[in-house]
């Protein structure tokens, strides 16, 4: 860039004239924040997008500005396009912080050495074309510092002009966004995943229901069927469709729509109880090492989904080390103060569970998706890619955090982190209850009052119920519901069993509480795929009895007959807990 030409447009009318004439420069009016708004936050309209100086020279750095540019904490260079390669000729000392490479080692060299294997070429070629137009330009790249560490680097750059025209230097200041642009980026991810997870949640409930058919009319049909080949191919669908139900389940837990009964948990002392069952899981080619501390606070989780979770987890390290190897299960207490709010977590103490591998490890973009569902980098057959979705779903519900480290060949290291029970809480005794009366199911005495809005698990609910000997009334809607039940005699039901999610003004719980406020002691059985709405009033509902679909005809038979013996004035089945049902 020889620079020698004479500029056009460059008359004095529509430039800010500094220091009595010595310098004058171009406003930049918002042109130049394209891609990189630091520091401003905003469009820049008064500083300038090129300069033109009276006094070129770098040798006299006696001004008071000189000393402002090395006490500024804003990284600055020029280039000189006159040398060959358009090399750096200064650089303050806030460039060398955030680089960290000293003087000698800067200076003659492109910026160029700054860049990566992971820098945007497109931008770079932006910023290339800008630079021999010389045109002033704002963009973020993504540069890598002397000891290899990557960061996002918000770059302006713009001419720097003599009175007579001529071009001398180009300006760059620089800024390090890194943490804003992952803020974004995590920002961005917990959007998707949102988005997945309501749409997982939809899905999973809708096949619950469509399992409820399957499974249930498999299991009538079973019972039916003396044909041993026949008996054969039911036992194997039902075995496939309990599968699919299992599926459902973990998706519903990486949706946060999982009923959780949160309590607090000794988590070595579970992890101890399951280890028997972890190692037959994992097996015989998987050394399983437990570094437990005794006398860790209480975690307030739900002890069967954390045990899931943490197998979930352990099958995944099993499969990073197809040689076998070692996994590690750790528990500790950590505190959180000053990093809390960066983990999206209020500070305080929590207890961590950490499991650790010896395996392939995962690179970054793999980290980055690890807890997406149906993400896997398993062959075909081989994985859903739910394991890690799951347990994430699980951590976030309870409140905690999941964190996954790993380098590439050297293994993989996910950390659970759950916050810790606030003040140990005595539970009160529950009031005995007595057994369920298998034989009242044949009596034909109770009658049960039946809603549910998809036909097929109505006419399979009422078939099972009325083949016992139940008298069956039903209704598909919670509005048809309270209609039947206003415009009925006083105790002719003996219980409600309803759909908790349902169309119209009136779902399971609003019905169960408008019945209720007419027949208080008329016991309440709530189905459901998922319990969203359980999130409606907060922790009032962990008393709620509700049966999960799909559900056993064994399963729906004992409910029923508890919820029969506990007929009379309704009270709280436990303690209220602080969690509450499942939430975003």
């Amino acid at each position: 860039m020889s620079g020698d030409e004479e500029l056009e447009g460059r008359e004095p009318h529509g430039r800010d004239v500094e220091g009595g004439g010595q310098s004058s420069g171009v406003p930049a009016e918002g042109a130049a924040d394209v891609g990189a708004r630091e520091p401003l936050g905003r469009p820049g309209l008064h500083h300038w997008r090129e300069a033109t100086i009276t006094e070129p020279g770098l040798e006299d750095r006696g001004n008071v500005f000189f000393a402002a540019i090395e006490m500024t904490r804003m990284p600055m260079i020029l280039t000189d396009p006159h040398q060959d390669d358009n090399p750096i000729v200064f650089a303050n000392k806030a460039f060398l912080d955030l680089t960290q490479y000293e003087e000698d080692e800067v200076l003659g060299r492109n910026c160029r050495f700054l860049q990566g294997a992971q820098t945007d070429r497109e931008a770079v070629a932006e910023l290339r074309t800008a630079v021999e137009h010389r045109d002033s330009i704002a963009l973020e790249l993504l540069n890598y510092r002397r000891d290899g560490s990557p960061f996002w680097n918000a770059v302006f750059i713009g001419p720097v002009y003599d009175t007579s025209g001529k071009l001398l230097y180009f300006f760059a200041s620089q800024l390090d966004v890194t943490r804003r642009r992952e803020s974004e980026k995590s920002f961005l991810q917990a959007q998707k995943m949102e988005a997945v997870g309501q749409l997982t949640a939809g899905l999973a409930h809708d096949f619950n229901n469509l399992l409820q058919v399957v499974n249930g009319n498999l299991e009538l049909a079973t019972g039916r069927v003396e044909d041993e080949r026949v008996l054969r191919y039911l036992n194997a669908a039902r075995g496939a469709a309990e599968r699919g139900a299992k599926l459902t389940g973990q998706l519903l837990a990486f949706a946060r729509k999982t009923r959780l009964d949160p309590r607090p948990t000794d988590v070595s002392a579970c992890l101890t109880s399951f280890i028997d069952v972890m190692e037959s899981s994992l097996g015989k080619r998987v050394e399983v090492h437990l570094s437990l501390r005794r006398g860790l606070p209480k975690a307030v989780i739900d002890p069967e989904q954390f045990e899931m979770a943490v197998l979930n987890i352990a099958i995944n390290a099993r499969d990073a080390m197809p040689d076998g190897g070692l996994v590690e299960i750790s528990t500790r207490k950590i505190h959180l103060n000053g990093d809390a709010a960066a983990r999206g977590l209020t500070p305080g103490d929590y207890v961590a569970v950490e499991v650790k591998d010896e395996g392939e490890g995962m690179p970054p973009h793999v980290i980055d998706r690890a807890t997406e569902p149906f993400f896997t980098t398993k062959g075909t057959g081989k994985g859903t890619g739910l394991g890690l979705a799951m347990a994430s779903g699980f951590v976030q519900q309870s409140r905690g955090r999941l964190e996954i480290e790993s380098v590439v060949g050297q293994g993989t290291q996910v950390r659970m982190l759950f916050p810790i029970a606030r003040d140990p809480v005595t539970e009160p005794p529950e009031a005995p209850q007595p057994a369920p009366d298998a034989g009242s199911r044949g009596r034909g005495s109770a009658h049960i009052l039946v809603v549910e809005d998809s036909p097929e698990v109505l006419a399979l609910s009422r078939e099972i119920l009325e083949e016992v000997g139940y008298r069956v009334t039903s209704a598909e809607t919670g509005d048809a519901a309270l209609k039947l039940f206003e415009a009925t005699e006083p105790d002719t039901f003996d219980l409600l069993f309803t759909d908790l999610v349902m169309p119209g003004s009136i779902n399971g719980i609003v019905l169960a509480d408008r019945i209720g406020a007419l027949a208080p002691e008329l016991p309440v059985l709530m189905t459901t795929g998922y319990n969203e709405e359980l999130v409606i009033e907060g922790p009032r509902q962990s008393g709620l009895d509700v049966l999960g679909k799909p559900y056993r005809r064994s399963d729906l038979l004992d409910r029923v007959a508890q919820a029969l013996n506990r007929r009379g004035p309704r009270m709280p089945r436990r303690r209220p807990s602080d969690f509450g049902s499942a939430e975003e």
